[in-house]
């Protein structure tokens, strides 16, 4: 290749890309020609999925928050919204278990744990329930993490 030369074939392929797209742009991300970019939700559909969220947490913590926010935030803004406010709640919550079990050793750990849970089932029924109703809610007491 010469001086002043573009990189790639003679189509203007670049090499190690498959496509002939240029990553990013000013339409945004270029996908594959068999990707299928996700579709967004109904809003009933979006008032579901955040309901199921904040109450699978209950029962599985962290894990359905997490999954939820990967699968669930490109398919609408309410269900996105849902979804980080369950994961950085709930990430709070792991953290104050954690901290609350360190401290067992010295009894006061005792008394956190249960009233964690306590809080955990709480704030994640109200969450439901707002859900549910197309409000929004934002948990109290928690670390944001996960940012817009």
């Amino acid at each position: 290749m010469s001086y002043g030369q573009q990189p790639g074939g003679p189509d203007g392929q670049q090499p190690g890309n498959p496509y002939g797209q240029q990553p990013g742009g000013p339409d945004g991300p270029q996908y594959p020609p068999n990707y299928q970019v996700p579709q967004p939700m109904s809003p009933e559909d979006q008032r579901l999925w955040a309901t199921l969220t904040h109450v699978g947490a209950i029962f599985f913590s962290l894990l359905v928050p997490i999954i939820a926010y990967l699968v669930l935030r490109d398919r609408g803004q309410f269900v996105r919204e849902h979804t980080r406010q369950a994961l950085n709640f709930h990430i709070t919550a792991a953290i104050a278990g954690f901290v609350a079990g360190l401290l067992t050793v010295i009894l006061i750990g005792l008394v956190l744990l249960p009233i964690i849970y306590v809080l955990v089932v709480v704030f994640s029924v109200m969450a439901a329930v707002a859900a549910n109703q197309g409000r929004f809610y934002k948990y109290p007491l928690t670390i944001e993490f996960v940012k817009q």
